[in-house]
């Protein structure tokens, strides 16, 4: 493919990879590699990158990074309850909001879907998702 030629567009061979940005924290390597399962593929004073289904996870580290009240990363699984327990058994704590009608895992399943999230915080406050959809 020519760079020019839009015929397949400018980025239909390149693979996306996914920023995050943290405050240095030094649990964020081993939280992501021991409670979530990733493979850390590799480190520096910048960033951990870390695999996800092949897809790069660049965690990088910003100067007083304050985290956002939001949802700012997610990972879809195929079953979420089975994902939830595992992560609760690796420490992981799952967050409770207020209306949200979740189950005593912390598991939103809106009336009539079937679909589920489950919401959880890394080390540093960002707001983290498993989902089914």
């Amino acid at each position: 493919m020519r760079w020019k030629d839009r015929t397949y567009g400018y980025f239909a061979d390149c693979k996306a990879c996914r920023h995050h940005l943290h405050e240095r924290s030094p649990s964020r390597p081993k939280f992501y590699r021991d409670a979530l399962g990733l493979t850390l593929t590799s480190e520096d004073p910048y960033a951990a990158i870390f695999d996800v289904a092949g897809i790069p996870l660049r965690v990088s580290t910003v100067p007083d990074f304050k985290p956002h009240e939001h949802n700012v990363l997610g990972f879809k699984v195929p079953d979420v309850t089975a994902t939830v327990r595992a992560l609760r058994n690796n420490g992981v704590s799952f967050n409770i909001y207020e209306g949200f009608n979740q189950d005593d895992l912390g598991i939103m399943t809106p009336p009539g879907t079937t679909l589920q999230v489950a919401w959880f915080n890394d080390p540093d406050g960002n707001v983290l998702s498993i989902t089914n959809a």
